[in-house]
């Protein structure tokens, strides 16, 4: 037994002398430059590509099996070109043999790759150059299970990746990306054993020109088993170019970052970024990336100006009648992303002294609708608008620039949900619990309903717009009711001449580009009425006076108390065509007058042009200031009235023109009366008071009415 055990020994003995010696001898006559050729040509018949290995490879097995490669070129797929795939300088790998062989440990020395240049293109018709690469084989190896399989450790003195360069450009999409002078040096990586890394590199993007530097840094320590990452002090520095005009400084750091290899699970937490002055900060919940991950944050962009950054975007900020207007704006909400969706909850906006609240969701593809429920509280507009500087007298007045129809944006979204807003203020007008529902979809806004509180009165409106056409349209249905017209006028026409209230429902539509467009296209019907006010700086009963004065060549009356005529009601209802509002029904009441006629107002132009009739009903209150002799002209005439000039400031004077037509008239009636009783008085020889017998009334009325028919030619 000790003699055969003596035997076994010396054989064992003997071939390790053996192997030492084969190894000794591969070290001492083993050329891998011989094999080059013999290597490309294996490379060529598995891929198709032609390996060019220009540098000189040496290698070493013991205790380290090392390799390293001097300048090598791969040929890029057929039909990509000539430009190599990829190409480098020199690499380095050296890996340690028994802890691999004996307990399946991953023992790496330095992983080098000097100056490669990587070449990843997509063609037109969707090929990529790297399918063929990525073929699998036909029969793929069963993955090793059971007791001992797996990578048993991991053990890499450091990785250094120096001034390499990726290119991927994308014909399909017109895009390309560039990636040059990227670096990376990592420190020892080992399972549980805290590591250093840092990469910078400068990038380009086209389309878009934008271009720049980044630096990457932090500290990061793999599990014991592999299965397990952890990032810490994770950091993100650089500078920005084609964004702004300037170049943007960049920033973006994460204390801590978890990723459960094994579960498939990620811990982010709290993440800061500060880009052009702007600082935002999310705080995310661990979460699955299996599948579609589906991340929870809270997000927060603390307050910046949006003045300033639009400046730092190259953008002139508008001027705001409030100078300190659009320099306060923040954002926080609660963030969910789901499989279609971004959805926002307990959002606060702020911008300025008004704060928006309520939820938002997004699609995050091109299909989708936006939905959103939303409140502010208050908002003044008009400190968001230009300052309302007059011209001077010198300076022409500028014609208003006419609002185009935004057809794009209507059609780029879909959009569905209700918003309110307690109280805001526009052109001087200001409304009070606002509510507006939108429905956008398919190239078709609704704004309904629409209802808001404005001086004293109320508002209700449904709005539709169709921009799927190639011409766009809008109709209205709106309805006033009981709003004050001082307020109203001064905001809308900067003039304070009249009081009482209105109430009015408008039904138009209309087709074109623009609002001046639509105007002019403007169809349907209007009614409205105003009550319980008065015209001031208008006094109707004066100028009545002073043209019937005028007519009889009278003094003119003396006026007795600031100008203003009362009303009781003025209604009047018409249609709309082409903007242009036809009404043949206007009736006013005034204490002592009644007004009655037609006209039109162009809602283009913003003229107006009525006809009236006047007639006295009852003797005024100020008697004192008339004749009797005036009074008994008025309330025996109907008075022809006009309505002229412009709707900020119409207006109203008698028609002596009228007037003397009239007067005209009548009296040609009177002479006619008066020449008819003459004729006839003569040839039947008497007056009208004698008594004529039957044969002389009949040639009378013979006569009579051959003398009408003789007056009338």
């Amino acid at each position: 037994m000790a003699r055969a055990l003596k035997v076994l020994l010396v054989i064992v003995a003997g071939l390790v002398a053996i192997a030492v010696l084969a190894v000794v001898a591969l070290i001492l006559f083993f050329d891998p430059n011989d094999y080059r050729d013999e290597i490309a040509a294996q490379v060529e018949k598995a891929t198709g590509r032609e390996l060019t290995i220009a540098g000189d490879l040496s290698l070493s097995l013991f205790p380290w099996v090392a390799v390293e490669v001097g300048e090598t070129t791969l040929a890029n797929a057929e039909g990509f070109g000539d430009e190599p795939f990829a190409r480098f300088e020199r690499a380095e790998l050296s890996v340690r043999l028994l802890p691999l062989l004996l307990r399946r440990e991953i023992a790496v020395g330095t992983a080098a790759l000097d100056s490669l240049v990587l070449n990843l293109a997509v063609a037109a018709d969707g090929r990529t150059n790297w399918d063929d690469l990525a073929r699998p084989a036909e029969e793929p190896a069963e993955p090793e299970t059971g007791e001992g399989a797996g990578v048993g450790g991991l053990d890499v003195r450091n990785v250094a990746v120096r001034n390499a360069t990726v290119r991927y450009r994308d014909a399909q999409a017109g895009s390309a990306y560039t990636v040059e002078g990227l670096t990376l040096e990592t420190g020892r990586i080992a399972g549980g054993v805290p590591f250093d890394f840092d990469a910078e590199f400068d990038f380009t993007a086209d389309p878009g020109e934008l271009a720049g530097h980044l630096a990457i840094g932090g500290r990061a320590t793999l599990g014991e088993d592999l299965g397990s990452l952890v990032v810490d002090n994770l950091s993100v520095a650089g500078r920005l170019q084609g964004i702004a005009e300037e170049p943007a400084e960049l920033s973006f750091e994460a204390p801590h970052v978890a990723l459960d290899m094994n579960g498939q699970t990620a811990s982010v937490g709290e993440m800061t970024l500060a880009f052009m002055g702007v600082r935002a900060s999310a705080n995310v919940e661990p979460f699955s990336y299996a599948g579609t991950p589906q991340p929870k944050a809270k997000l927060r962009v603390e307050p910046f100006s949006l003045k300033s950054l639009m400046q730092a975007f190259g953008t002139e900020p508008p001027v705001t009648a409030d100078p300190a207007a659009l320099t306060r704006v923040s954002f926080e909400a609660d963030a969910a992303v789901g499989e279609t969706a971004i959805a926002l909850t307990s959002l606060a906006l702020r911008l300025d002294d008004t704060t928006l609240r309520g939820t938002l969701s997004v699609p995050t593809g091109e299909q989708g609708v936006i939905e959103f429920d939303l409140a502010a509280d208050s908002i003044d507009v008009d400190r968001y608008m230009a300052p309302g500087d007059a011209p001077q007298p010198d300076e022409p007045e500028q014609p208003a620039t006419d609002i185009e129809i935004p057809v794009d944006l209507i059609r780029a979204f879909e959009a569905r949900g209700k918003a309110t807003l307690g109280r805001a203020t526009l052109a001087g007008m200001t409304f009070e619990n606002i509510e507006l529902g939108v429905d956008n979809r398919g190239g078709k806004l609704r704004l309904h309903p629409i209802r808001a509180e404005l001086f004293e009165g109320t508002y209700e409106g449904d709005v539709r717009i169709d921009a799927s056409r190639d011409t766009p349209s809008i109709s209205v249905d709106e309805k006033v009711k009981g709003v004050s017209l001082t307020p109203l006028a001064q905001a809308m026409f900067e003039q304070d001449n009249i009081s009482g209230t209105i109430a009015g429902s408008f039904k138009l539509a209309g087709s074109g580009r623009t609002l001046s467009e639509i105007r002019s296209d403007l169809d349907g019907d209007m009614a409205f009425e105003l009550a319980d006010g008065a015209w001031e700086g208008t006094d109707i009963w004066h100028q009545i006076r002073t043209a019937r004065a005028l007519f009889r060549k009278e003094p003119p009356p003396e006026r007795r108390g600031p100008p203003r005529t009362e009303f009781t009601s003025v209604v009047a209802t018409g249609t709309v065509t082409d903007g242009l509002f036809k009404n043949d029904d206007l009736l006013a009441e005034l204490p002592f007058l009644q007004l009655t006629g037609g006209g039109n107002v162009d809602l283009v132009k913003g003229t107006i042009d009525y006809r009236l009739e006047a007639r006295v009903l009852e003797k005024p209150e100020f008697i004192d200031a008339a004749s009797q002799e005036e009074l008994d002209d008025f309330t025996q005439a109907v008075i022809p009235m006009r309505i002229g000039g412009s709707l900020a400031s119409p207006s109203i004077r008698p028609d002596v023109e009228g007037m003397l037509k009239a007067e005209v008239s009548r009296k040609v009636e009177e002479k006619r009366d008066e020449l008819k009783d003459r004729v006839l008085n003569k040839l039947l020889g008497g007056d009208d008071d004698e008594e004529q017998d039957e044969q002389q009334q009949e040639r009378r009325n013979r006569l009579e009415d051959r003398l009408k028919d003789l007056l009338k030619q």
